[in-house]
């Protein structure tokens, strides 16, 4: 039990360590005008345009309860929908400490007050996390095809490259020629798994994908498909709709739009899927590299990050403790009743 405490202390400084560290990194490179700047953009920030921010996040985190419980039917559970948001925010503020914590700790919170197994919801929480992955990559899809002015291009002439080719138009030859080099690289990845498959990094990588695409399959058995389809895309929304709300509350940034948003959100989401406490530093850094892409200064970009990474932060502190605290509160007066 001593050594398990340890290691769980190891692993949370060593995150936080490497979090800060970034964080530090980034700082020391900011000059002295540079924190002007930041000085001045902030003491005229319209902070109170992050109260909309906090809704539409709270609102994805209740979205998400909603389609957890969907998944839950095929088990034969049917628990609250106010226990199942709260044993959500409550795994999202174990995440901030240690990452991945939280899955674990909101199936075992909710078998407390519901009569669920937790150890039958980890097929669930995997079923999730395939979603949100094939999710994240359709963000992806849809901020390259906003910009193809910038991104777009960047591809084609590697595709000519590839081709031998110095204009612009695509022919057949050429896709096949990029057709087969992903069916070589597919057999090239096969292969190598066949031959080193008995290391343990490579068996970890290959029972996450096993475990993602279980997950996707064992969405069939779901009843409410429509309304499952329904509530990803409305959680995605809503992190889109943050982002694109954020905007306005530095003047610096108040023009940016939706291809802008989709850029922040799809790479913002690899930051906070960063093993480092909520993504801290990780987070911060890849939105400012992003933003500069869009002529934005250097010093604006790195307070924007901050200020974003913040506002998903607080929501998470905030609606985890206070879940924490209602929790047997709201089961007393239930039970009572």
């Amino acid at each position: 039990m001593l050594k398990k405490r340890i290691l769980t202390f190891l692993q949370i400084a060593l995150f936080l360590s490497l979090g800060l560290l970034l964080v530090w990194w980034m700082a020391r490179k900011i000059t002295p005008e540079q924190w002007i700047q930041i000085d001045n953009s902030l003491r005229n920030a319209k902070f109170w345009l992050l109260i909309p921010v906090f809704g539409v996040l709270v609102f994805s985190h209740y979205l998400r309860a909603l389609r957890w419980k969907i998944l839950m039917e095929p088990l034969g559970y049917h628990p609250r929908s106010f226990n199942v948001f709260n044993a959500v925010m409550v795994g999202y503020l174990a995440n901030l400490a240690v990452p991945r914590l939280g899955e674990v700790l909101k199936c075992t919170l909710l078998a407390r007050y519901e009569k669920v197994a937790p150890d039958k919801l980890v097929g669930t929480i995997v079923a999730e996390r395939a979603v949100d992955v094939v999710c994240l990559f359709a963000t992806f899809v849809i901020t390259i095809l906003l910009q193809v002015d910038v991104v777009g291009n960047y591809a084609l002439s590697l595709l000519n490259r590839i081709g031998g080719a110095t204009g612009e138009s695509f022919s057949w030859m050429r896709i096949l020629i990029v057709v087969a080099i992903l069916l070589a690289g597919a057999l090239v990845v096969y292969w190598l798994y066949q031959q080193f498959r008995h290391i343990v990094i490579v068996q970890k990588i290959s029972n996450v994908v096993r475990g993602v695409w279980s997950g996707l399959i064992s969405i069939r058995y779901i009843k409410k498909k429509r309304w499952f389809l329904l509530y990803s895309v409305g959680i995605w929304t809503m992190y889109f709709l943050g982002c694109r709300i954020g905007f306005y509350a530095l003047q610096e940034v108040d023009h940016l739009g939706i291809k802008e948003a989709f850029s922040v959100l799809s790479f913002g989401s690899i930051g906070m899927l960063a093993p480092t406490q909520g993504g801290i530093g990780a987070y911060q850094y890849i939105v400012q590299q992003i933003l500069m892409l869009y002529n934005v200064s250097e010093a604006i970009a790195f307070a924007f990050g901050w200020i974003l990474w913040l506002a998903q932060t607080l929501v998470l502190l905030a609606g985890g403790l206070f879940s924490l605290l209602i929790l047997p509160v709201y089961n007393r007066s239930k039970s009572i009743s």
